[in-house]
């Protein structure tokens, strides 16, 4: 219930940081450019997950998957889905 709650929030975080991104670093509006600003920062934030994660809990990648509840889970991984090609979608303006 916790992760479904905080969803909005983030997706809400996800663009202004999106967004911020892109302005600050002056980010070209080409899409092969920014997907590629994406799939860094999504590196970098599972990366980041499953380090402090899973090293702690002593799960396997395919053991945290597994484990996840299938509704919360599938709301992750739609949200994972959108996170990459966001900045390809943000305004530049």
């Amino acid at each position: 219930m916790a992760e479904l709650s905080e969803m909005p929030i983030m997706a809400v975080l996800t663009i202004l940081a999106a967004r911020w991104i892109v302005r600050h670093f002056a980010v070209p509006s080409t899409p092969s450019a920014r997907l590629g600003v994406g799939c860094i920062a999504i590196g970098l934030m599972l990366s980041a997950e499953f380090t402090l994660v899973l090293r702690p809990r002593g799960l396997s990648i395919r053991e945290y998957l597994a484990s996840r509840d299938p509704i919360a889970g599938s709301a992750y991984y739609a949200a994972l889905g959108l996170f990459a090609p966001l900045p390809v979608f943000v305004a530049k303006s």
